[in-house]
């Protein structure tokens, strides 16, 4: 499937979704979430990468609107991931947290300046004034990643929290801590 390109100026070309709203009228003829609180029935929240590989709620056996799932480069906790916590774990049901990394992650394949070099050499305009937050250490990333949740006030013990390493190759998650 080809994707069309962006129009100048950043604006969608007529058409550009055009099969992504197809696809969303055939989803919403079966839709059977109206009504749905927002809780998370299974009491689970997800930290984990933006990664197309990653299926968050088939890896551990849940399906939509048993779990908080929230994705971003590398499956960091960034201050905006803390406030989702936060608000999951005293609003929405959230008693458990995972924080999921994975093998053969971009935010793990180069350091800062690399990921710079390659952000500016893709776009065509200069990426060295960006922060990407590489991570040079998963395995001690994911530690401290999980020590933010654990040592948040409004966190600490309203929920139990793991870290993990998703492999994609197989499809198995390994608990790091």
């Amino acid at each position: 499937m080809s994707t069309p390109e962006a129009a100048p100026g950043g604006v969608a070309e007529p058409g550009a979704f055009d099969d992504l709203l197809s696809a969303n009228r055939t989803f919403a003829a079966e839709f059977d979430f109206g009504g749905f609180d927002g809780v998370a029935r299974a009491g689970v929240c997800m930290v984990t990468c933006m990664d197309s590989r990653i299926d968050p709620l088939g890896m551990i056996g849940l399906r939509p609107g048993d779990a908080k799932i929230l994705r971003n480069p590398g499956g960091r906790v960034s201050d905006q991931v803390l406030v989702a916590l936060v608000l999951g774990a005293n609003l929405l049901g959230v008693q458990r947290v995972l924080v999921v990394q994975h093998t053969r992650c971009a935010m793990a394949s180069a350091d800062e300046a690399e990921m710079r070099e390659r952000v500016s050499s893709a776009s065509g305009q200069d990426a060295s004034w960006m922060t990407f937050g590489v991570i040079t250490d998963q395995r001690h990333d994911i530690v401290e990643e999980v020590t933010k949740v654990r040592s948040h006030p409004l966190l600490g013990d309203r929920v139990q929290v793991g870290g993990f390493l998703y492999d994609v190759d197989s499809g198995l998650l390994e608990q790091v801590c």
